[in-house]
């Protein structure tokens, strides 16, 4: 296995240099020019891998029209982000997660090791098919994900660590294993890899963020129905922090000043104007997501909140 691994990344890794690397210049909004790298993988492929390998490596600045991850699979290696006008160390075991237009660079040198990344890329429109629905339980990816969707010039990005033993590791090293020798049925191979890697990443991110968290009761509460607005209810609620319901409805009601029902309706609403708007996602799809058992209901509350329908909005 060792043996067919290091013959993959080899492979990747020398394919790097017959990439695409043309960039096309392009202003942004305000008129500051800017460069736009192209989708660099076949053109009906939803995912690419990709690996560097090497001493050196040094990008210009750039922008992409996709969804990445980068991984330090072997020593550390910087990235300039445009967000703090900075290099951000990415030691080994880290992984660096940007958005389409996400403004990005890799900078590196090493004496010993080869400095080695995985690179894996999303297609937007295969991100949010295939991986956002599962993705929206988590209120900060959530809304990580979709920001390029409503600001097009986002700069955030996520940074994690993760030890060798993590499922992030295994799966990257099987996603170059199978990149690096495709087949017909790659991309369907591929596609739930990307899945599990997401989901590991979400979990880890989740994590991190919980170390901040709220120290009032309704500070809690209110965070897992930002995690849940699709199934949230009073009496799960209730369950989850050993209260009563009643006492969970008026505690909300006098910290919040919203009763349970319009928060939870309140978080479905910001969800579903982010999904019509910035994704290809049917007015179905983002119904079931966002726990309506049909349509109709999805539509009433929708025009009741909105005072417009979904379709209009959409539009």
């Amino acid at each position: 296995m060792k043996k067919i691994l290091n013959s993959a990344i080899n492979k990747l890794g020398n394919d790097w240099s017959q990439l695409n690397w043309e960039f096309r210049d392009f202003d942004l909004e305000d008129g500051t020019p800017d460069k736009m790298s192209q989708w660099q993988g076949d053109p009906n492929e939803d995912i690419m891998v990709v690996v560097f390998k090497g001493k050196h490596i040094s990008e210009p600045f750039h922008r992409q029209d996709f969804f990445f991850i980068d991984y330090a699979y072997q020593s550390d290696y910087n990235a300039l982000s445009s967000k703090f006008d900075n290099l951000i160390t990415v030691r080994e075991g880290d992984c660096y997660i940007g958005q389409p237009f996400n403004g990005y660079a890799l900078r590196g040198d090493s004496d010993g090791d080869d400095i080695i990344m995985i690179g894996v890329h999303i297609k937007k429109e295969a991100f949010f098919r295939e991986y956002l629905p599962a993705l929206s339980m988590d209120p900060d990816m959530f809304r990580f994900f979709l920001v390029p969707q409503t600001e097009r010039f986002s700069d955030e990005f996520i940074h994690l660590s993760f030890d060798k033993k993590s499922p992030v590791r295994s799966l990257l090293e099987m996603m170059v294993i199978e990149y690096a020798d495709k087949k017909e049925d790659s991309q369907l191979i591929l596609k739930p890899m990307v899945l599990a890697l997401f989901m590991h990443i979400a979990r880890s991110y989740r994590q991190k963020k919980q170390r901040n968290m709220p120290e009032t009761l309704s500070g809690r509460i209110l965070q897992y129905i930002n995690s849940h607005p699709e199934s949230a209810t009073l009496k799960d609620i209730a369950d989850r922090f050993s209260y009563h319901p009643n006492y969970i409805s008026s505690l909300l009601h006098k910290e919040i000043g919203k009763t349970f029902s319009e928060i939870v309706l309140e978080r479905r609403m910001e969800r579903a104007a982010i999904l019509l708007k910035g994704t290809t996602l049917s007015i179905e799809e983002i119904s079931a997501m966002l726990g309506y058992t049909n349509t109709s209901n999805f539509y009433k509350a929708f025009r009741e909140y909105y005072g417009k329908t979904p379709r209009r909005l959409e539009n």
